[in-house]
């Protein structure tokens, strides 16, 4: 069938309709509300559980370090940002070329924090969805008044612990305490961001909502290019449904043929964005799959199988074979491989400290003095293990008559802290019939790992 010219969030004249969502059961539900709890316990807990002594996830901007998990990185380590943000971008596109908006109904954080906490807030003050329409529907009243004025402050309680917890993955949990307790005079940025911010989100679950998806998100827009006739989607099986109507109880030669769809719009009255799943592939369909538990129960009452609506692509509702595996997903799973593999190895790989050798800045790059020749360097190791670290620093390669004077051969660092050393290797010119090259060994006492830099004496 043909979708409509008008969102299902707009009334015939432009106006905005405020979408009201059923309540419904079944185990697409139950298995979203799980994957909900899990990321909202993520969010809460990233920044308040501590591992290794630093919280669990910490994006430490202003001093440029950061905790993930026990693991700590610092700017030098931004290009494994890149790997993940790659592999992220193209798991969506896989994702969506495979099963449509997937991330927008399961994990996008809009959803996540709309019908995992607001939604549910939102039916305790104000009863079910028929309930809902009728307050929204009567004068104001000090019922409604009152209804609308404890939705709105939990509301803004919830806004207001997602914003500071957002301010908590900035800064430790202890700086924001004490940044509350110092008050904002103290600290006008992070309370003018958290202000902000909790404005943006009483504005985006008290009245945007589904508008961001169906108006402003970009990866919404791009659902249409990213699809092809062989992606799997939330689907109508208009061939089974067809044509729809209510049971009219009348002798079976008497009786209309109808199709399984009873036309009771339970699918359009449980869709978060309002759209009738019947009239095809829509943009504004998140993939949420509430119509599917939705329709599968209306089946059950009426004794009808289950699947009128279900997962299908276009070429498997005409009854044409879809292959699984296609050159887009090929490309898709392939590329997201490889940036997963390099960020693997590149994690796996990855030594809990930075250590550099350089020639010594401001001066020669080498001194003759009489039959000795002299090099001055500079060593410079950063410590980037969760917690205190001992480095010794040590030299191979030189000459047997080489003297090396380091300024200090052992190093305590506390984490993310360095530095810079300086080290004078002196050679008789005697011995440097041939080219010598100088291998720092820098040793990490507590892991026991070790880091190796060659740089070449200079003088003859």
């Amino acid at each position: 069938m043909t979708a409509p010219n008008i969102l299902g969030s707009m009334k015939q004249d432009g106006s905005r309709l405020m979408i009201h969502t059923a309540d419904v059961k079944g185990v697409w539900n139950r298995w979203r509300r799980t994957v909900f709890a899990v990321l909202l316990g993520v969010y809460v807990a990233g920044p308040f559980i501590p591992v290794g002594g630093h919280p669990m996830i910490q994006l430490d901007v202003q001093h440029r370090r950061f905790f993930l998990f026990g693991s700590t990185f610092n700017a030098q380590d931004f290009w494994l940002v890149l790997l993940l943000a790659l592999s992220v971008a193209f798991a969506l596109l896989l994702g969506t070329a495979w099963r449509g908006r997937v991330w927008c109904g399961w994990a996008c954080p809009q959803t996540v924090f709309l019908e995992g906490l607001y939604r549910p807030v939102e039916r305790f003050f104000e009863g079910p969805r028929e309930a809902r329409i009728r307050l929204e529907n009567q004068p104001m009243s000090v019922s409604k008044f009152a209804r609308r004025a404890a939705k709105y402050a939990t509301f803004l309680v919830l806004s207001a612990a997602i914003a500071h917890t957002a301010t908590a993955l900035f800064v430790s949990p202890r700086e924001l305490w004490l940044m509350i307790n110092e008050g904002p005079r103290l600290h006008t940025e992070a309370f003018g961001l958290t202000l902000g911010f909790t404005a943006v989100l009483m504005f985006n679950f008290t009245w945007f909502r589904e508008q961001f998806c169906v108006v402003l998100c970009p990866y919404g827009r791009l659902q249409s290019v990213l699809h092809d006739r062989d992606s799997v989607t939330v689907a109508y099986l208009e061939a089974r449904g067809e044509p729809r109507g209510k049971i009219v109880k009348a002798p079976a030669a008497e009786a209309p043929k109808l199709g399984d769809c009873i036309d009771c719009k339970r699918c359009i009255a449980v869709c978060p964005t309002g759209i009738d799943i019947r009239n095809g592939l829509q943009m504004e369909c998140l993939a949420c799959t509430q119509c599917v538990d939705a329709c599968d129960e209306m089946m059950d009452k009426v004794k009808r199988p289950r699947g009128l609506i279900t997962f299908a692509s276009q070429h498997q509702l005409v009854g044409q074979p879809s292959p699984v595996v296609r050159p887009r997903l090929l490309v898709y799973a392939s590329l997201m491989t490889l940036c997963l593999v390099g960020l693997g190895v590149s994690l796996a790989t990855r030594t809990p400290f930075e250590a550099n050798i350089f020639r010594a800045r401001g001066g020669m790059p080498y001194v003759v003095d009489g039959d000795v020749v002299r090099n001055p360097f500079e060593v410079h190791v950063f410590n980037k293990n969760p917690g205190p670290a001992r480095f010794t620093l040590a030299f191979k390669g030189a000459p047997e008559d080489a003297q090396i004077i380091i300024g200090t051969p052992t190093l305590d660092l506390a984490s993310l802290t360095d530095a810079h050393v300086p080290v004078s290797v002196s050679i008789p010119r005697k011995s440097l019939w041939k080219p010598v090259d100088l291998v720092l060994v820098v040793t990490d006492e507590s892991s026991g790992t070790t880091r190796e830099k060659t740089i070449r004496f200079l003088g003859k």
